[in-house]
């Protein structure tokens, strides 16, 4: 079913003004590997969704004309990018009135085969990079109350034992904490950023959200003491758990 909540799901929530411009021409962000073609970005949003659990599978998604609003992108390529996820086996497609576009009941599995360790590692490389580069800049800046939601998150993710639920709110993070400290555009930057992870990886094992979640909290304590360098090293602590 379509998604009142917006774009991210219950988390595509007004932020702080735009402090940096984040698109190229024609819509495509500047990632490595060249940014994303309109098609790509259809998919990594789809992806970002399932993985956020705005949609799941067997869930109907937005008619093509929402979605091409939501991205600023023209209806003819989200339709031509939902037909291709189409023939990937990642969507369905229904006819008649009870009818549109689904998310696949077997999402996962289609999706293993589009990881690419490599590709992904560049990604994950590029986002230590912007967060780190984040953190330093608002080290000291940020008001205490911007951060109470992402202190929220960590203590949901302190208190749930389900994998979907843990890699949500992982994710999750990662989007709040880029508005906290960025802004709309930032947010709208690690969105694509994240949603392309969400295809060339698997969700986080229970055991790694874990490692992770130590380090959120502790980048929070000292983004609130205005401790620069500690900030910047539980940021890097968080990425090199991934890794072991």
């Amino acid at each position: 079913m379509a998604n009142a909540a917006g774009k991210f799901g219950p988390y595509n929530q007004p932020g702080p003004a735009r402090t940096t411009s984040v698109t190229g021409v024609g819509h495509t962000r500047a990632l490595p590997g060249g940014g994303q073609s309109g098609s790509d970005l259809v998919r990594s949003r789809i992806a970002l969704r399932v993985r956020l659990r705005s949609v799941q599978p067997g869930d109907r998604l937005p008619d093509a004309g929402v979605l091409a609003e939501e991205l600023g992108i023209g209806e003819i390529t989200v339709r031509r990018a939902l037909e291709g996820m189409c023939q990937d086996g990642l969507l369905d497609r229904r006819r008649g009135r009870a009818g549109g576009t689904f998310v696949a009941q077997d999402w996962d599995t289609v999706v293993a085969l589009t990881h690419d360790p490599e590709e992904a590692a560049s990604l994950d490389a590029f986002q230590l990079l912007l967060e780190c580069g984040l953190v330093a800049h608002s080290s000291g800046e940020v008001p205490a109350e911007r951060l109470d939601g992402l202190r929220v998150l960590v203590e949901e993710m302190e208190q749930t034992d389900d994998p979907a639920r843990l890699a949500e709110l992982e994710t999750r993070f990662h989007l709040d904490l880029a508005v906290a400290l960025g802004g709309a555009g930032i947010r709208e930057f690690t969105a694509d950023l994240l949603g392309r992870l969400c295809l060339l990886l698997p969700a986080p094992e229970p055991a790694v959200v874990r490692a992770q979640n130590r380090c959120h909290a502790e980048v929070l304590a000292e983004l609130g003491r205005g401790a620069t360098d500690p900030a910047v090293q539980a940021v890097k602590a968080h990425h090199r758990s991934r890794h072991r």
